[in-house]
């Protein structure tokens, strides 16, 4: 009698402690974390989540790394102390019946079942919690889904709350001439240029034409987002807001450019506020046709440049909304072995960043010798810049050692997205000479 109350008190006090410390440190960070899950609904969980614990841990480290730390290491404590209670009075129980397993038997299971039943109760008991918590997130309650600005966004995620409708997109009337304009416009754009025909024409059927005054803010930083625009006149400015000082302008958006794609893609607010230089024509996409269209693949391969692109050395002290616009920018070539990238003394209009492969650049210092090598590009490199930065011509030629993976930059991209990186580039053109 004296063992079965001491096992139970034990089991008792334990049972009480874990439910504590899940009330107490576990479920505030679930709870947090599943409401800003709610807020954003982004496309990729697990990022999103790691993205978020990271951003948020010291907060989570003051309050639960040493308080956990020293709740653990009590928890241990007095598991110790109850375990070696236990052993001694099986012994008193042994001397005194002189049978240690009849003891055992007494209580209905061995030592090492009660180690399994009790490693099943706890995994039970984590599963019962885990539904309870699902059960709290799903369905999001109705006030939420009422909310108002977000509700395009909330309409993205999908569940038994709320299935996905057939979408039939909408055809705002367009004159011959205003769709060959946009048609032009869009195939100078990253986000259409790939499209299918089809497609083309359902998107260039499901835009609205807008004229924009000059100093007209378009959007606004923190903002929610339910469409994207397209520049076809004019040029749109964008700012990114500073803790001390004017806002920071950080893309000029010209004919052919995208802007406000990025809440559409990751369901989160506007990045940056949109303001007009001077009288624009753009032409306006809403959320659900493009999520219908455009967006599945546009993401993918997003997200396959930003790897790369957070690789480059170059490209580390951009901000992310510069290197998103790099992302959009950016058309891929594919290069041979022995196949010329560049000519010393032709023309430069395009800028290059390596993948993949090697190429080999060789340049000629006297007219009739032959060229000498002067070094080699790996993946990472870059190389082009100098009849960009300088207006000359190229100053060495660049040939594939074996197959290359190029993306490539045209001079007015190259211009107003790789300008704050100009000194950096002119320091590392020495290694040219």
């Amino acid at each position: 009698a004296l063992l079965i109350g001491a096992v139970e008190k034990g089991a008792s006090m334990a049972q009480q402690e874990h439910h504590e410390y899940v009330q107490q440190k576990v479920n505030p960070i679930l709870e947090n974390l599943v409401t800003q899950l709610l807020l954003e609904r982004p496309e990729q969980l697990a990022p999103f989540m790691i993205k978020w614990l990271s951003q948020n841990s010291k907060t989570l480290a003051s309050t639960a790394s040493n308080e956990g730390v020293n709740v653990l290491n009590e928890l241990k404590g007095e598991l110790e102390r109850l375990q070696e209670e236990v052993k001694d009075l099986e012994l008193q129980v042994a001397k005194k019946t002189g049978d240690t397993e009849g003891v055992q038997l007494q209580l209905g299971l061995s030592t090492s079942d009660a180690k399994k039943a009790k490693a099943e109760d706890d995994e039970s008991e984590e599963e019962d919690e885990g539904e309870g918590e699902a059960e709290d997130v799903s369905p999001p309650p109705a006030a939420y889904l009422s909310r108002g600005p977000r509700a395009s966004v909330s309409a993205e995620a999908y569940g038994n709350w709320n299935k996905p409708q057939e979408f039939t997109p909408p055809v705002y009337p367009k004159s011959d001439e205003q769709k060959r304009r946009l048609a032009s416009v869009l195939k100078e754009s990253f986000l259409f240029a790939s499209l299918k025909p089809n497609d083309m024409d359902v998107v260039i059927g499901a835009m609205q034409e807008r004229v924009v005054d000059k100093d007209t803010r378009l959007i606004g930083e923190g903002d929610d987002g339910d469409c994207l625009y397209v520049v076809e006149e004019g040029q749109m400015n964008c700012y990114i807001k500073q803790p001390d000082g004017p806002d920071k302008m950080v893309k000029e958006c010209v004919a052919g450019d995208v802007f406000g794609e990025l809440a559409l893609l990751y369901n989160c607010p506007r990045k940056a506020s949109v303001v007009a230089a001077n009288r624009c024509v753009v032409w306006e996409l809403g959320r659900e046709s493009f999520t219908h269209i455009v967006k599945s693949a546009t993401i993918k391969r997003r997200e396959q440049f930003e790897v790369f692109l957070k690789s480059v050395p170059l490209l580390q002290s951009l901000q992310d909304y510069q290197r998103n616009s790099i992302c959009d920018a950016l058309q891929p070539v594919i290069f041979q072995k022995g196949e010329v990238i560049i000519k010393q003394g032709d023309p430069g209009d395009v800028f290059y960043i390596l993948e993949e492969g090697s190429a080999a650049v060789t340049k000629v210092y006297v007219p009739g010798t032959p060229p000498q090598e002067v070094m080699k590009y790996g993946p990472g490199d870059y190389f082009g810049e100098l009849a960009l930065l300088n207006n000359e011509p190229r100053a060495a030629t660049v040939t594939a050692t074996e197959g290359c993976r190029c993306y490539c930059l045209s001079r007015k991209t190259f211009t107003s997205l790789l300008g704050p990186l100009e000194d950096m580039l002119q320091r590392n053109a020495k290694q040219y000479e």
